[in-house]
């Protein structure tokens, strides 16, 4: 089902609309406050202490502005930044809420960030406030100890129903396209996380002009899986909100809960970075019930063709006939939205349906409301064919970076924001992902780009459920896309459950990539999957597999 075409003209027609008033915006397109808006997981406790299964309009309503008034008793003014530490989906998207709701600033951290990580981290935010709850309290509370400290590290549990008394006058906050509403992280793979902020108008603007355009418009029900802390969540909730789909708060991104939560919630459309999806994909998918599925939503870094491939077997798809009536075929389409933090909005999509060939590493052409270009190292756009840096340009990116703006200077190229990606593009102007920069290895037989050939390893052999290829040199040699070093690469393989391993495991990865022209690696070595250490957001930590490649390496 879509979206009635009068309330589309109606949304498209509120200028006052953004992602800082999405709640307090509904009442004005008709919708009634039993209307049930919001199913949880059992993450979040609400002021009244029970854990409640689903929100109405008028329940989610009250909470916000239980949860904005707690923030007026605590002193929080507007333009104000507040850390909300948290793992739940839930948690994240009703602090937003509220905080929006009085003018200030909702800074979004995973709980899960490293501590000593998490602690820079906020103290680099100059944040008035920390919310958290258990087991997290104690250790927040060493902020209070910061030169320059928070006015408060509160728990979450301290919110209760009479708070709502101290809502402002002039409730809720009038927002200007340039007001500030949100801070989120990357993910932090080579450091100090990134600090991304969004305004009304940037993390709602690509969302609308999709919605402009007649697209993103269904009203089934979604199941977010995404982390709480991302934009892709907050921008899909808010989207979910205003379109009238049921939205499913879903905090545990692993393959095998989210087939649980699939099997309990029946959403017609599941999004998730594509960790999850890789898990569920390795799942034994024969007693899965996923018939209500008609689309996969992978949000992030390109997605395996294999593993989108298990996934395409399932649920089903819509399609209009030859003779123009509208019916369902088995297989639901695998839609790979490529984004990141900065961009507020995914800026490509491509997608994969079932029976049809599939372009690996391919992420589509840029949306409407995007322009991209593959740039040379002096900024100058390059032709099909050649590999460079992937810059964008779109009116959904981050302003800025919180509090540092020389990290975000240099992320320019040539007027474009370089997403730290590397790609190339064909004469149909689709976009080819090839790696990360951070992830790109120089090797003496060429250049390695770990993505590209891991997605080549996995079609090769289908024993394989998932692998990681890293580089190895000497202390202190540099051997990245920006660097002269170069490197050994070593291929970790991890393996489907039951799956034999070859007697000569590096000879079996290299067959395989000679086969298609690419340089062998000097050692692979079968791993276990809890031996491929993931960051908050599911990326494969490369920097900490390139200590246990040295190991393997040494062993030889």
């Amino acid at each position: 089902m879509m979206i009635s075409e009068e309330l589309r003209r109606r949304i498209l027609d509120d200028r006052a609309l953004g992602a800082g008033n999405v709640l307090h915006r509904l009442p004005l397109y008709g919708r009634a406050d039993d209307e049930r808006v919001l199913w949880l997981d059992g993450t979040w406790r609400a002021p009244s202490g029970d854990h409640p299964e689903v929100l109405t309009l008028g329940e989610l309503r009250e909470v916000v502005a239980t949860y904005a008034g707690h923030y007026r008793r605590r002193g929080v003014r507007a333009k104000d930044a507040v850390a909300v530490v948290t793992t739940s989906i839930t948690d994240f998207a009703l602090h937003l809420m509220a905080l929006t709701g009085i003018g200030a600033i909702a800074s979004l951290v995973n709980a899960n960030m490293p501590e000593e990580t998490r602690r820079e981290y906020i103290r680099r935010q100059r944040v008035v406030g920390i919310v958290t709850r258990e087991p997290w309290y104690q250790d927040l509370r060493a902020h209070l100890e910061d030169d320059e400290p928070p006015a408060f590290v509160a728990v979450q549990d301290e919110i209760v129903p009479g708070d709502r008394e101290y809502l402002p006058e002039g409730y809720p906050f009038r927002h200007a396209p340039n007001d500030p509403v949100l801070i989120s992280h990357s993910s932090g793979t080579t450091g100090i996380p990134k600090s991304a902020f969004h305004t009304h108008e940037t993390l709602f603007h690509g969302a609308l002009s999709r919605l402009s355009d007649g697209l993103d418009c269904s009203t089934r029900a979604r199941l977010l899986a995404l982390p709480g802390h991302h934009v892709s969540a907050m921008s899909n909730t808010l989207l979910g909100l205003v379109l009238g789909a049921p939205v499913i708060h879903y905090t545990d991104p692993s393959g095998k809960a989210v087939l649980d939560g699939i099997e309990r919630f029946r959403p017609t459309i599941v999004f998730g970075f594509t960790h999850t999806f890789m898990e569920m994909a390795g799942e034994d998918l024969d007693d899965r019930d996923l018939s209500c599925v008609e689309g996969f939503y992978a949000s992030g870094d390109a997605a395996h063709v294999v593993h989108i491939k298990r996934l395409l077997e399932k649920g089903r798809h819509p399609v209009t006939g030859r003779d123009l009536k509208p019916r369902t075929e088995p297989g639901a389409i695998f839609l790979d939205i490529f984004g990141s933090t900065e961009m507020g909005y995914v800026l490509f999509d491509y997608v994969h349906r079932p029976g049809a060939p599939s372009m690996g590493r391919c992420i589509g052409r840029p949306m409407r409301f995007a322009e991209a270009a593959v740039l040379a190292e002096d900024g100058s756009v390059l032709p099909p064919g050649r590999v460079g840096r992937l810059g964008v340009r779109s009116r959904s990116l981050t302003p800025g970076f919180w509090n540092d703006n020389v990290r975000w200077h240099r992320q320019w190229l040539g007027g474009y924001f370089l997403t730290g990606d590397l790609v190339y593009r064909d004469g149909g102007n689709n976009f080819y992902h090839l790696d990360r920069t951070t992830d790109a290895i120089r090797t003496a037989e060429g250049m390695v780009y770990s993505a590209y050939t891991e997605e080549l390893l996995l079609g090769e052999h289908p024993r394989i459920r998932d692998c990681t290829v890293v580089g190895v040199a000497e202390e202190g040699v540099r051997f990245g896309w920006e660097d002269e070093g170069v490197a050994e690469t070593y291929m970790l393989l991890n393996l489907m459950e039951g799956a034999a391993a070859p007697e000569d495991r590096t000879e079996w990865v290299n067959a395989a990539l000679t086969r298609h022209g690419l340089p062998p690696v000097r050692g692979a070595v079968v791993v276990g999957e809890d031996e491929i250490p993931v960051g908050i957001t599911g990326k494969v930590l490369k920097r900490v597999l390139r200590e246990r490649a040295r190991a393997l390496a040494a062993a030889e």
